[in-house]
């Protein structure tokens, strides 16, 4: 459904320049259910590997105070000892895989959007409790998506849970013939691959949902035509001005190259259309330079200069039009370019030497 601001489709991508400003503002793809997926994923992997830690932790925790309650004076006076014991004992059991759940929570966040610190989401706004902005958000695409995802976590996690009991439904009769500590196993190994496989499931489910999210908010950071004409205009200049700074950038570039030409060596034309400038110095350069060059009026500009200079001027078509397309300004000539040069340089040295 094509969006309109001002009577305009917003048909263009977002440009980086409005995806920043997005960003400063909050506005950024996320998927709540990638975090949630990393948590699953990492506190599952760290029970894999700190189970038995921690339920060793546990029975030293309920060998300590079973065998001793009726020695345990419980009064007003020790209750925030006994606490502090408790919360201490309870740390040791429960704080690694606290840990990890927090950390797996920063690393799901700062995986899609990065460092990313703003108020701008947070901010009083008349908008947040507008009744009619509210029923919009009911009904949206977004709230169908959330209820969708939320059914569909609800029975993959039934249902995974239902196959890996029955699964395992043979195993249940004989845990009343075993050990509690045998039965917890039992029912610790049944709970980790339920658990398995609905985290690997709604993972995949997570990834759609950010592939949703994103579409989602590129679809809103759309721009019309005039948006994003405005847009250049603001950070770039107006098309005219530019124009202006570049016609002023290439007069002045101009006149810097026609300052140069009188101390060209010779010119060289096609004979009419085309003039190039050559200088050479064998002490500073080595191979010999084009430092002016034009067509037209500017190629007869430099003519003048070099008659009010007395530099010889010579006319040869194929090289004129060699150096004036294939050399720039202020460039020395290319190697296959060399002969043809030397050639007209000798000839100008001699005339040189013949007036003098």
């Amino acid at each position: 459904m094509a969006e309109e601001q001002s009577g305009q489709e917003k048909s263009e991508q977002p440009t980086q320049h409005r995806l920043s400003e997005g960003r400063k503002k909050g506005d950024v793809a996320k998927s709540m259910e990638v975090p949630s997926a990393v948590v699953l994923l990492l506190a599952l992997l760290s029970l894999y590997l700190m189970g038995q830690y921690m339920l060793g932790n546990m029975l030293l925790i309920l060998r300590h105070y079973l065998p001793n309650l009726h020695v345990i004076d419980i009064n007003p006076g020790n209750m925030t000892t006994l606490t502090k014991e408790a919360m201490m004992l309870s740390a040791m059991v429960v704080g690694p895989l606290m840990a990890v759940v927090l950390l797996a929570a920063l690393i799901g966040n700062y995986a899609q959007v990065g460092f990313l610190f703003t108020t701008e989401k947070i901010a009083p706004k008349f908008e947040k409790i507008d009744p009619i902005q509210g029923l919009k958000k009911i009904f949206s695409l977004q709230t169908v998506a959330n209820s969708i995802k939320s059914i569909a976590k609800l029975c993959i996690v039934g249902i995974v849970s239902y196959l890996e009991v029955m699964k395992n439904m043979d195993g249940l009769i004989p845990l009343m013939d075993q050990e509690p500590y045998a039965i917890l196993v039992f029912y610790a190994k049944v709970s980790f691959w339920i658990f398995l496989k609905a985290t690997v499931i709604i993972a995949l489910l997570a990834a759609a949902d950010y592939a949703f999210q994103r579409w989602q908010f590129m679809k809103k950071m759309k721009m019309t035509k005039q948006e994003v004409k405005e847009e250049a205009k603001m950070t770039e200049g107006d098309p005219l001005v530019r124009g202006r700074i570049r016609s002023i950038q290439m007069e002045m570039a101009r006149k810097r190259m026609m300052a140069d030409v009188p101390k060209a060596d010779v010119i060289i034309t096609n004979p009419t259309r085309l003039a190039v400038a050559l200088a050479y110095n064998n002490t500073t350069m080595s191979a010999p330079m084009v430092i002016a060059k034009g067509a037209g009026i500017i190629a007869g500009r430099i003519k003048e200069i070099a008659r009010e200079n007395n530099i010889p001027v010579i006319e040869d078509k194929p090289l004129a039009r060699a150096l004036f397309q294939h050399v720039k300004t202020n460039s020395p000539i290319p190697d296959n370019l060399y002969q043809a040069v030397a050639e007209v340089l000798a000839y100008v040295y001699g005339l040189k030497k013949k007036s003098a």
